[in-house]
């Protein structure tokens, strides 16, 4: 019998098409519109509508979006950021979406690492992995923002190296012992002779993990450490050597490179694509030709945060699932509802 596909391989179509996904939250709360209708009601920048999030989750995943994924904002700070991210705890969300879902692969990009105790960390990723009946990719960032980092009793400058034993906890974490023992965590003084395990166990042998960025590593650890790369977009001749030197990297054993885009779509299908910060400004046409090139430089999935944009949330879902998902099916057909996971109507 044929291993299971992980959540991993049901964003990865084996044409070399990019699957899409989304980016939560599902709103426009950036775009010009949204933006003036939110000084003129005293409503802070960067703080989005989350009153049809579940309405709207539940219509990406009925209109064969690959995934969807949440980001890990621990504390709004309107004074440098401004961006409160998709506002919910994460795990707390990503639970919730577990059960109004069914087939969406549910991914963060990213868990702040440094900032959490990864057993912790371990545990509910195992949670949200078991709810969603092997739905989870867990990226991993080591974090931007200096000012929280005392907040939580880390030192912003040793964050690379809190992020290098974090991902090694997890692995021990998951794991899974034979003849009654448990984990072996030497360098917290646990041996697995003590028993102690972390439960419940993921639906396959691991999480998957996707590093995000560099997390302050060398590409080289994070090619043997990651199950995936996951990079903020880059213009073609860029992203070409970046493909290049992670499949060069994990040549022996490919592993997938996924991209997030901020995606402002426009009315008008035969729109040029402009760039802006961190995505497009295009037409569906163009948009389409824009994704077939990325996926020929070798990524296998692209999420799209419409947060830019000026339409109405809904349309976009619409116009994207009629105009552009056909070009990049996801081999994600099967239904993903966990042990405790609930159909979505």
């Amino acid at each position: 019998m044929s291993p299971s596909p992980t959540a991993l391989d049901r964003l990865v179509n084996p044409a070399g098409l990019p699957t899409l996904g989304l980016e939560l939250p599902l709103d426009n709360d950036w775009g010009a519109t949204r933006l003036r209708a939110g000084q003129a009601a005293g409503k802070p920048f960067g703080v989005p509508d989350l009153t049809r999030h579940t309405e709207l989750a539940r219509l990406a995943d009925t209109s064969g979006f690959a995934g969807l994924w949440v980001r890990d904002v621990p504390l709004y700070d309107p004074e440098q950021f401004g961006d409160a991210g998709s506002v919910f705890e994460t795990f707390t969300h990503l639970g919730h979406l577990a059960a109004v879902t069914r087939r969406a692969v549910l991914g963060t990009a990213a868990v702040v690492l440094p900032l959490r105790r990864p057993l912790l960390v371990a545990k509910a990723a195992a949670t949200v992995d078991v709810l969603s009946g092997g739905r989870f990719v867990l990226g991993l960032a080591s974090g931007d923002r200096p000012v929280e980092y005392p907040l939580f009793g880390e030192d912003f400058h040793a964050r690379g190296e809190l992020f290098r034993q974090g991902v090694k906890t997890l692995r021990a974490a998951w794991a899974r012992h034979a003849d009654g023992a448990g984990m072996a965590l030497p360098e917290l003084g646990l041996e697995a002779g003590r028993r102690l395990d972390v439960l419940p166990k993921p639906t396959g042998p691991t999480v998957p993990i996707a590093v995000a960025g560099h997390a302050q590593q060398s590409s080289e650890w994070i090619a043997r450490n990651a199950d995936a790369s996951l990079n903020y977009p880059r213009p073609l001749g860029a992203l070409r050597l970046k493909t290049r030197q992670w499949r060069e990297l994990t040549g022996d054993t490919p592993k997938p490179y996924l991209t997030p885009m901020q995606l402002d779509l426009t009315r008008d299908p035969a729109t040029a694509a402009t760039p802006i910060r961190l995505g497009l400004r295009t037409g569906s046409r163009a948009l389409v030709e824009h994704l077939r090139a990325m996926g020929e430089l070798g990524v296998a999935h692209v999420s799209f945060n419409l947060r830019p944009g000026d339409r109405p949330v809904e349309e976009v879902l619409q116009e994207l699932a009629e105009t552009v998902l056909p070009h990049f099916p996801s081999p994600n057909t099967t239904t993903g509802t966990g042990t405790a996971g609930v159909p979505a109507p």
